[in-house]
Formats: structure tokens, C-alpha cells, sequence
């Protein structure tokens, strides 16, 4: 039994639908943990409006956020998998189902450059990204709508044989010129080597790891908490309040490449929307954040 166009396109509307609705556990668990250690009474009760923003909307099944971003997914797609679909195709009709029946119905988020036009449709939308995952039997697909607070901060530079402390260093100088305006408490996701397009793809890619993974390399371990240190001692805090919860965490990996080094940084504000799921030819559906 294959994989079909009907369960691509039907992934693809759940997928984004449940992003917009509900702060991932392991977000909603850090934040609580921040609380504990918050030394800002301010910054303590802006957490709390937080997680209840984020209670009311699974109570009243609406989003967390108006901002509902654009869509953005990550598809891995295994070279066992049982395919009968053409899955760009269902991807993208899949998302023009959910702006036809979404309720409530989304704000006109995806922009034309050129002319700044708003809607829901446009060139290149869905911005999807393929990947091929080894002996696997199904397809993988991740959704995470990509909005103005996060999305306005990112920033990529291109190093030559840069010290771990220049690397870090520009890390830092990325937070500080964001400041509060990604909507903290974030998920930093840092990129560094490869080329330029694949250090951008790392970035991204780390902000949907979960928070309080550990980071296999140790190098990039020790990094990581140095720049979560770092970037909480800023004391931007929650929402601007200020506070010593900036960041909720700081993912970052790494890839071989020439003299010149990329580094790309990118955020995923306090909701950190994400949500994936694995089909299989037999049907099944495996549902993650």
C-alpha cells in the first residue's frame, strides 16, 4: 500500500493547523522551569500570561499567535518509502485547502517582494525543503510556520579559519542587535560551515530540535551553553520586560567545508512552532513536535 497524494495533502493542512495552535511540551516545560530560576518578578509574570495564552488556546482551539506566519516545511523522504503521489504537488494543495477552511480564517501573511503585495499564495509558496533519509520506509514532513518576530532577525556571516571565540562573539552580537524583537523567550538555532546556503539550512534546522536534547559533539555542547549564558546575561527577558530568560535554549551544529566559514543564526519566538509527522504505506501516522 503506498503513500498517496490524499495523505500528503491531508498532513500538510493538520500539520500546519495544529502549529498555530499549540506551544510544543517541551517549550511549555522550559518555560516553566525558567520561572524557578527568574530572579525578575516582572519577567516572572510575563511567563505566566504566556503559558496561559498558550492555556487558552488549547482550550478555545484558536491560535497562540495572530502573526500565523508563512509556510514553511521540511521534508525527509525515505528511499524505501512506497510512494504513488507527487508530493510537491499535494504539498501545495494541501495548503490551499487550509486557507480555504481554516477557522478562524488566517491574516494575508505571504508578501511579494517586489511589490509588497499580500495573500496566501505566491512564488515559491510553500517554501518546502527535500531530504533523503536512508532505508526508511516512510516520509517525513515538519511544519514550521515562519513569522516576523523570528523570521526578521536571522543573520549570516562569512568567516575565514574563524576562532571558536569570533564565532561565539558574532553569536552574541546577532542576540544583542535583535534585542527583544523576536518575541522571547526564543530557540537560537546557529549554522556553521558547509556554504553559504547549507550553514542557513543548519540554523533553521536547530531550532526544531527539542529543548534539552544534548548536543552529541561536545565542543558544540560546551558552545552551546556558553552562548545561552551569554545571551540571557543580557537581560533582554521575556517579551522586553527584562529578566534573565531571554533564551530558552541555543542549538547548534556544524559542517566541513573550505577556508571561508559561514556562520548563520536564526530564532524561533517564545511559541516555537513546530510539528511533524511520519507516514507509512500501511497507513499509520506517527505525530511529533
Amino acid at each position: 500500500m503506498p503513500i498517496t497524494d490524499e495523505m500528503i495533502r491531508q498532513a500538510t493542512c493538520d500539520l500546519y493547523d495544529r502549529a498555530l495552535r499549540k506551544v510544543p511540551d517541551d517549550v511549555t516545560r522550559a518555560m516553566e522551569a525558567a520561572m524557578a530560576t527568574e530572579s525578575s518578578d516582572t519577567a516572572r509574570d510575563t511567563l505566566k500570561l504566556q503559558l496561559r495564552s498558550a492555556e487558552l488556546a488549547r482550550e478555545r482551539d484558536t491560535f497562540v499567535c495572530s502573526d500565523s506566519g508563512v509556510p514553511v516545511y521540511f521534508v525527509k523522504i525515505g528511499t524505501r518509502a512506497p510512494l504513488d503521489c507527487d508530493i510537491k504537488a499535494s504539498i501545495r494543495e494541501g495548503w490551499d485547502h487550509l486557507v480555504e477552511t481554516i477557522e478562524p480564517p488566517m491574516l494575508k501573511h505571504v508578501t511579494n517582494p517586489l511589490t509588497l503585495e499580500r495573500g496566501f499564495h505566491g512564488k515559491d509558496m510553500p517554501i518546502v525543503s527535500y531530504d533523503l533519509e536512508s532505508g526508511a520506509d516512510w516520509v517525513e514532513i515538519t511544519c514550521s510556520p515562519k513569522a516576523l518576530g523570528s523570521g526578521r532577525w536571522a543573520a549570516l556571516e562569512l568567516f575565514t579559519f574563524p576562532s571558536l571565540e569570533e564565532i561565539e562573539t558574532y553569536v552574541l552580537d546577532v542576540a544583542i542587535k535583535a534585542g527583544a524583537q523576536h518575541c522571547p523567550p526564543v530557540t537560537m538555532g546557529v549554522g556553521i560551515g558547509g556554504s553559504f546556503d547549507h550553514a542557513a539550512a543548519m540554523a533553521k534546522k536547530q531550532t526544531l530540535r527539542a529543548i534539552g536534547t544534548v548536543n552529541p559533539e561536545p565542543t558544540l555542547a560546551a558552545m552551546e551553553q556558553r552562548l545561552k549564558t551569554a545571551v540571557n546575561a543580557l537581560g533582554f527577558g521575556p517579551m522586553g520586560t527584562g529578566g534573565d530568560t531571554t533564551v530558552l535554549a541555543v542549538h547548534v551544529d556544524y559542517a566541513s567545508g573550505h577556508g571561508f566559514t559561514p556562520v548563520a543564526v536564526c530564532f524561533n519566538c517564545w511559541i516555537n512552532r513546530r510539528t511533524r509527522v511520519r507516514l507509512y504505506g500501511d497507513g499509520r501516522q506517527e505525530w511529533s513536535e
